[in-house]
């Protein structure tokens, strides 16, 4: 599997979905980062997400450098690209664990605190100081945005689907959906 990030370095993985390894290569083939890692994510304000354990199931999460060096401890259940200078990373299984964030030095900002989306999936990334994160179960809970203090800006009030029931902020707005996923209305609110 090849997939080019945006520093136009290549990511590289040996071996099959239960037992691959991934590194970084650059665009003429001369490794950069060597092949080590049970997960790999893209560069993000100069740090990848990587996965270090027999398995991804097993991993844990942690950052790199461009060198390939580990500068933030893999120490984490599950862990989400940089944006803004913060990183959602997760303490605890999927079901019940809850996802804080971190800054590019490795310290808790935003202590874990937010329940994972469908599917496991990580509260929102910052964009424009705000991120979405979701209070309660996702089929029951409610989505609000915080700043990078952690503190509640927009109170939790819509649907609790992290992915679907609301967006990012862009361009000073973010879609979020009122009601349940077959009957519930999509609109947009400002900061």
């Amino acid at each position: 599997k090849y997939r080019f990030t945006p520093a136009e370095s290549l990511h590289i993985q040996l071996g099959g979905h239960k037992t691959k390894i991934g590194g970084i290569a650059d665009k003429k083939g001369a490794v950069l980062v060597t092949p080590q890692f049970a997960g790999l994510g893209e560069f993000r304000e100069g740090l990848a997400v990587v996965a270090v354990g027999a398995t991804e199931e097993t991993a844990k999460f942690g950052y790199i450098d461009k060198t390939g060096k580990i500068v933030i401890n893999p120490s984490y259940d599950e862990a989400d690209d940089y944006s803004e200078g913060l990183a959602a990373v997760r303490v605890g299984d999927k079901t019940t664990g809850k996802w804080g964030y971190i800054d590019t030095t490795g310290k808790i900002v935003v202590p874990p605190q937010f329940s994972s989306g469908d599917y496991g999936r990580p509260p929102g990334s910052f964009s424009q100081g705000l991120a979405r994160v979701l209070i309660g179960s996702a089929k029951t809970g409610s989505v609000g945005f915080i700043d990078k203090q952690g503190k509640m800006v927009i109170n939790p009030q819509f649907s609790g689907d992290s992915t679907a029931g609301a967006s990012g902020f862009s361009e000073g707005l973010a879609a979020v959906r009122v009601g349940d996923a077959k009957t519930g209305k999509f609109g947009y609110i400002h900061r």
